[in-house]
């Protein structure tokens, strides 16, 4: 049931490349299909599936996962924490902006999924009656709508219905395979590499750049990683290995025996190699597939979403969970709309899947290379790989990749910018929400102090108390909150009871539950908490409390107060006070975006489920 799933969620994505990419890899270069060039395609489809696809992420990529999750920004987690002290920062640092540009650049190909793949099922509807040509925006519009609207449902519903219908989709895709082959079985010489080598041979420089178009046969690969946390590694592999790839292998060789026996069919060997009486059945059902192919990206933008709040580099934003049992079943509403906004630009833009094919490949394939980067960095320092073994299996890999993305690189000027251009912008906004973050966080340290010298001074000049519990909340381990300084210096009293917490995020997925919370009563009635979390939790106050409990520390949650500070960023206009000259800045445009990105962030009452009727805000203003 969870392979059907998966099947469901995970290789809609890859499972919908045989609309277009055996078509892009003769379309656009002007290759004659020919024999030699067909053969000579087919074998570089194949074999690049087995080593990136089977060899790559199924044998390889897929064993870093943390904790059992995968994804850009969880490899990026587990490659950080696997540096040791003597590798310094930069070496962390540079694994850090690896992972960031390659989660951001997801986004933007989260982007383009959707909208070729919807649009490259619609255009079938040109070969069943071409008066339908006017209609095939509007109906992509019509169901990338129907997609988004149905996010809020949640991926575990989602996979139930889409698996039976991806299961039929593959076999489909296996039969008219076989339906082609049975034409002309010579196409299965294509199995064998020396043709792949021998396309390179013949056509040089434009065999390569056909690799643009190749690497649309594994567009889904790094979706199936970043998905791995909502159905686990076996479930995937067993639907890749026993549905998938089987399927799609017979679907490439019979577009294949279909083009050596009628050349003419280049223009659009997927639908022409479906019988006339079936090509109406198969637009519904590969409009049907394509809407399964951009649940697979949407997903994995979800779950980074998630991953980047909890490692600091987003602003808080409002999560639902779709599911009571499983944790990594979410819905993210601004991104899901966000997306909405970008693939209907991009469809009103291009206009044809043929159009966009060529801003597709760059994101993959720029993503892919982190990819290999980061798990070599996971296999030398975690798996103790030995520097001979990492760099010939790893570097073997990164050769690949660079040639995939090297060819791809000519497509910027023809919408490979698109991707780019989203990934620039994604990863602007977590670089500056996080270094803002930081620089936040030093200022208000300096407002702060340590709390052993808080405790003191409440001792020696005891405040007036009242009856109940506040708990602030503060991002410093260290110091004392400066909500809590302000009350006490201004109303001139202190709760019965007065816990500061500290909710901090480790760079695993999951946090046990016996290891949640850390409590210090530092004087009688004066605790430090620290709640742990994993970046693919999200915290909750009835969670914390609860731990509390367990460790006898009952805070009722009737009689508890709950003190947040509220800060209003002020960017400076006339740059650091002199003693502040050699600490870390940004421009003045980024302070004021870091603002803007602070000013609309869920407010925490929101984000960590705190009853709204208990919660005091002390507004702060803080120059950075």
């Amino acid at each position: 049931m969870l392979s059907l799933g998966a099947l469901g969620v995970v290789f809609g994505d890859i499972g919908t490349s045989p609309l277009y990419a055996l078509r892009e890899c003769f379309g656009e270069y002007g290759l004659v299909p020919n024999e030699s060039n067909i053969l000579g395609i087919l074998s570089l489809i194949f074999w690049t599936m087995i080593i990136v696809i089977c060899v790559k992420y199924m044998a390889f990529v897929m064993r870093a996962d943390n904790k059992g999750e995968g994804g850009i920004l969880s490899l990026m987690a587990l490659a950080v924490r696997s540096q040791g002290s003597k590798d310094g920062t930069n070496r962390r640092w540079a694994m850090t902006i690896l992972g960031l540009f390659g989660a951001a650049v997801l986004y933007g190909d989260g982007v383009i999924t959707p909208a070729i793949s919807v649009l490259s099922a619609m255009e079938g509807l040109t070969l069943v009656a071409p008066k339908f040509e006017p209609f095939i925006i509007p109906l992509t519009i019509f169901v990338i709508n129907a997609i988004f609207l149905m996010q809020k449902y949640g991926t575990g519903k989602i996979g139930i219905v889409f698996g039976p219908i991806i299961l039929i989709w593959f076999t489909v895709l296996g039969a008219l395979g076989v339906h082609g082959m049975i034409e002309n079985l010579h196409v299965f010489e294509a199995l064998f590499p020396s043709h792949a080598v021998e396309f390179f041979l013949n056509n040089g420089w434009h065999g390569f750049l056909v690799l643009g178009s190749v690497v649309l046969v594994v567009t889904g690969g790094e979706a199936l990683y970043a998905d791995m946390g909502h159905f686990g590694k076996r479930p995937i592999r067993l639907a890749w290995f026993f549905i998938a790839l089987p399927a799609l292998v017979l679907n490439y060789f019979g577009q294949g025996a279909l083009l050596l026996n009628h050349p003419e069919a280049v223009s659009n060997p997927f639908y022409l190699l479906a019988p006339k009486w079936a090509l109406l059945p198969m637009v519904c059902l590969s409009t049907m597939a394509t809407v399964i192919a951009s649940q697979a990206l949407i997903s994995g933008v979800f779950s980074i979403t998630r991953q980047a709040i909890q490692l600091g580099f987003c602003p808080r934003i409002a999560i639902v969970h779709t599911s009571s049992r499983e944790i990594g079943q979410i819905y993210v509403p601004a991104v899901n709309w966000a997306l909405f906004i970008g693939v209907v630009w991009l469809v009103l833009t291009f206009k044809s899947s043929t159009n966009l094919a060529a801003a597709y490949g760059i994101a993959v394939t720029a993503t892919m290379v982190i990819t290999t980067i980061l798990a070599y960095e996971v296999a030398r320092q975690k798996w103790n790989w030995s520097l001979l073994k990492a760099s010939s299996i790893f570097g073997t890999f990164f050769v690949i990749d660079m040639a995939f993305f090297s060819a791809n690189v000519r497509k910027i000027t023809h919408g490979g910018w698109v991707p780019l251009a989203i990934g620039a912008v994604i990863y602007l906004l977590m670089t500056t929400w996080q270094k803002g973050r930081q620089i936040l966080f030093r200022r208000l340290k300096e407002r702060s102090m340590p709390i052993e010298d808080f405790c003191l001074k409440l001792l020696r000049e005891p405040p007036f108390r009242v009856p109940g519990t506040a708990i602030y909340m503060t991002g410093d381990p260290w110091g004392v909150p400066a909500p809590l300084l302000h009350n006490l210096k201004h109303n001139k009293v202190l709760h019965q009871r007065v816990a500061i917490l500290t909710i901090q995020t480790r760079e695993v997925p999951f946090v046990s539950k016996k290891d949640r919370i850390s409590i210090q009563e530092v004087i009688p009635n004066m605790y430090r908490i620290l709640a742990y979390y994993g970046f693919m939790e999200i915290p909750k106050m009835k969670h914390i409390l609860e731990a509390c409990r367990q460790r006898d520390i009952n805070f009722s949650v009737s009689e508890t107060t709950f003190v947040l500070g509220r800060e209003t960023i002020i960017a400076s206009k006339n740059g650091p006070a002199p003693e502040r000259a050699n600490e870390p800045r940004m421009f003045h445009w980024r302070e004021r975006l870091f603002a803007v990105m602070s000013k609309n962030a869920e407010r925490p009452t929101a984000f960590f489920r705190i009853p709204p009727n208990q919660v005091i805000e002390v507004g702060i203003q803080v120059e950075i």
